[in-house]
């Protein structure tokens, strides 16, 4: 199972590299149009069409399918000043209440956006630019990112109670 999980919160952090190599593409793409219409004038002026939607939707995939990996790695973002001064029984008390309030935080954030998901599928939902796009496909990616974040959090819930010892590790704490 260990090696199952990994390999999820892996996949999930290399689709979330995918998507930023995207946004870079496209963003990149529409420079050079734009440079080819200031050098060669209005002539050759070309756009892609909802480029600017295309990119929001490639964060906001890559910004949640990143989480798991993020947190697995330990690279989110902690507060350590007060951790580092507990002793280890107060310390792994903190870190199992954070990681069980980050399931439960996690896990009804998850249910909302599944609701949210089906809601717009069910709706028919488009987006507003010049290429109408189905809004529940960029939320599909949300919803998956926070359904595997909820995972993360519940394994090392899990994880950190069998070792009884804090498992996180960070740049700041060692």
């Amino acid at each position: 199972m260990r090696k199952f999980l990994d390999t999820v919160y892996n996949a999930s952090g290399f689709v979330a590299a995918g998507f930023i190599a995207l946004i870079c593409i496209v963003v990149s793409a529409q420079v050079t149009l734009n440079l080819i219409t200031k050098i060669f004038g209005s002539a050759y002026s070309y756009t892609i069409p909802s480029y600017a939607d295309f990119a929001g939707f490639f964060l906001a995939s890559a910004s949640f399918l990143a989480l798991a990996y993020t947190l697995t790695r330990g690279g989110h973002i902690r507060v350590t000043l007060v951790l580092q001064t507990f002793s280890p029984a107060p310390r792994l008390v903190s870190e199992l209440a954070s990681l069980a309030l980050g399931a439960a935080l996690s896990a009804y954030a998850t249910f909302f956006m599944v609701q949210l998901n089906m809601e717009s599928y069910e709706f028919g939902d488009l987006s507003f630019g010049i290429i109408a796009i189905p809004i529940w496909v960029p939320q599909l990616a949300v919803s998956g990112g926070l359904f595997i974040l909820t995972i993360a959090f519940i394994d090392l819930f899990w994880t950190t109670l069998r070792a009884k010892k804090p498992i996180l590790k960070n740049s700041e704490m060692e």
